[in-house]
C-alpha cells in the first residue's frame, strides 16, 4: 500500500518537533513499492529525502522534495543454530522494539542499543551506537532498493563500510540510489554482556545483580542475596542509565546526541591532560582516543548556554534540547556557539551527528 500527501507536515517525523513541511510525502509497506514510486511522476527526477521517525533530523526549513517513509514491518527468525540466530527486520520497524522483541525471545546482542529512538532503517544508515556496541557488532547484511538499477539488492556487512556513526549509505552518491527495505542481524543465545561502559554496572548492582559472569567461579560477597544478571535485567539497566540522563523528545523535543564523540590523537590528548587531569577518554587504537563530546561541553563552560527557546540539556551536555518554541534558527546559532566555545577552549573541533536538512 502507497499513502501520498501533498503539503505534508513533518511535526510527527522529527523530534525536535519542528512545524515544517514536504511537498509530497510518501508512505509505503512493502519492497515492491518502491519502484512504483519512483516511477510515478509525482517523484521520478524530484528531489527526495527517506526519513525514519527524524531523530536524527535537524529541519532547517520546509522541503520542497519527496519525503519518503518506510512502514514495511517485520521480525523474522530465518535460522537458528545452538550459538546464533539470524534475525530479518523491516525497515519500518522501531528499534526499541526489535530490542524488546530480542530480550523476549532470549537472543543477545542488542539490549545495550535499547531506548535509541528511530527506525530499523535508520539505525542501519547511522550505524547507531550505545554503550560500548555499535549496529555494525550485530549486522550481517542490509536489503535496500537500488534506484540506479531499478531492482533490489543485498549488501553485505563489509560492503557497508560502517565506521563511528557513519556507513556507505550516508555518502552523498548512496544517499541517492539507495533506500533500505530491511536487515538480517545476528544474534547470540549465550549471554556475552559488555558492562563498562557509562553507570551500567552502578545500576546492576542497585538491583541486587552479581556482576559475575561466564566461567568465573569466585562467590560474591552475601552471595545468597546476588543475582546472576538476566538479559531482562540488562535491558532494565541501559534504560535507566538512559532515562537518568536523555530527556524524552516526546516532552522536550531532542535528536539525542547533536555532536560525535571526537577521535584525537593520543599524543594530543595527553598534552590536554596537563590542564585537564580527570579528562576521560576510550581508546581507539594505539595513537587515537575518543574523548566524550559532552564532557567537553560541559567543561568549555556551555552547561547552561541557551538561545531563545534552544537550549543544552544540563543532565547530558551532548544533548541540545527544544525548550518549547525554538526554531532551526536557535538550535543552529546554539550549535555554533558550543563548536566555537569548545574550540576556543581544548583546540577540539566538534562535529555534528544530527543531519542538518
Amino acid at each position: 500500500m502507497i499513502k501520498f500527501v501533498e503539503n505534508a507536515s513533518l511535526r510527527p517525523y522529527n523530534t525536535f518537533g519542528l512545524d515544517v513541511k514536504a511537498d509530497l510525502f510518501v508512505e509505503y509497506s512493502a519492497e515492491e513499492d518502491l519502484r512504483a514510486i519512483f516511477h510515478d511522476e509525482r517523484v521520478a527526477r524530484k528531489p527526495f529525502l527517506h526519513i525514519g521517525q527524524g531523530s536524527n533530523l535537524l529541519f532547517t526549513d520546509d522541503y520542497h522534495g519527496v519525503v519518503l517513509h518506510s512502514a514495511i514491518k517485520g521480525i523474522r527468525p530465518t535460522s537458528q543454530g545452538e550459538e546464533v540466530v539470524l534475525l530479518e527486520c523491516g525497515a519500518g520497524e522501531t528499534w526499541d522494539y526489535v530490542c524488546e522483541w530480542c530480550v523476549e525471545h532470549g537472543f543477545y546482542g542488542v539490549e545495550n542499543l535499547s531506548g535509541i529512538p528511530g527506525e530499523v532503517g535508520a539505525a542501519a544508515v547511522q550505524n547507531i551506537g550505545a554503550y560500548g556496541v555499535e549496529f555494525k557488532d550485530v549486522v550481517v547484511a542490509v536489503s535496500v532498493y537500488d534506484i540506479e538499477q531499478d531492482k533490489h539488492v543485498i549488501v553485505s556487512a563489509e560492503q557497508c563500510q560502517y565506521g563511528y556513526r557513519t556507513s556507505l549509505f550516508k555518502q552523498a552518491e548512496c544517499k541517492r540510489r539507495f533506500v533500505v527495505t530491511g536487515t538480517l542481524l545476528s544474534l547470540a543465545r549465550k549471554a556475552q554482556f559488555k558492562l563498562d561502559y557509562g553507570n551500567i554496572k552502578a545500576a546492576l548492582l542497585e538491583r541486587g545483580f552479581t556482576l559475575l559472569q561466564g566461567s568465573e567461579k569466585r562467590k560474591p560477597a552475601r552471595a545468597e542475596r546476588a543475582k546472576a544478571i538476566t538479559l531482562r535485567a540488562m535491558r532494565e539497566a541501559i534504560l535507566s542509565v538512559r532515562d537518568s540522563k536523555l530527556p524524552d523528545p516526546k516532552v522536550m523535543g531532542n535528536a539525542g546526541s547533536f555532536f560525535k564523540n571526537p577521535i584525537i590523537a593520543r599524543e594530543r590528548y595527553d598534552a590536554l591532560l596537563a590542564n585537564d587531569p580527570d579528562m576521560p577518554k576510550y581508546d581507539v587504537d594505539e595513537t587515537h582516543v575518543k574523548v566524550p563530546a559532552g564532557w567537553l561541553i560541559e567543561h568549555a563552560g556551555c552547561r547552561d548556554r541557551r538561545v531563545g527557546d534552544a537550549g543544552v540539556y544540563p543532565l547530558q551536555c551532548l544533548v541540545i534540547v527544544n525548550r518549547g518554541k525554538a526554531s532551526a534558527n536557535d538550535i543552529i546559532q546554539l550549535a555554533r556557539i558550543i563548536v566555537e566555545t569548545v574550540r576556543e577552549r581544548y583546540g577540539i573541533e566538534l562535529e555534528p551527528e544530527v543531519n542538518f536538512i
